[in-house]
């Protein structure tokens, strides 16, 4: 199994409903995002994929996202805005687009949130 990382960060705001505690308050992160993919097999080149690929597909995704209040976007508007459903939403952003783009031979295996250096929160699919 071979398996890639790429990184990429986005700034947000937001607030977690129900928590009872400080960050029930409005506040903002400058998130860092892990995605890892994994194929079993190198294509015809040797590759599991182009980097900048997924470079791209990630930057479309933290488009939706960066410089947002994210508790107002329609995703966050039932689950709340923590950084175990960021990563989930991620996840189920960018997967799909994973997949077409190299005809299924890559799956996404994992997105981590990071909403600062010491913590994160990572959603690992069911396929992986």
């Amino acid at each position: 199994m071979f398996e890639l990382k790429v990184t990429n960060r986005f700034a947000a705001a937001h607030n977690l409903r129900e928590f009872h505690g400080r960050c029930e308050n409005l506040h903002g992160h400058n998130w860092f995002v892990e995605v890892r993919v994994r194929a079993k097999e190198l294509d015809n080149i040797g590759l599991v994929m182009d980097f900048g690929v997924i470079k791209k597909l990630l930057a479309e995704v933290l488009d939706l996202v960066d410089h947002k209040y994210l508790n107002e976007l329609e995703y966050f508007k039932v689950d709340n805005v923590s950084s175990e459903n960021i990563a989930l939403f991620i996840y189920r952003q960018i997967g799909p687009k994973v997949a077409a783009a190299s005809e299924g031979r890559v799956k996404l295996h994992s997105v981590s949130a990071w909403e600062n250096e010491s913590s994160c929160a990572t959603y690992i699919g069911d396929e992986a």
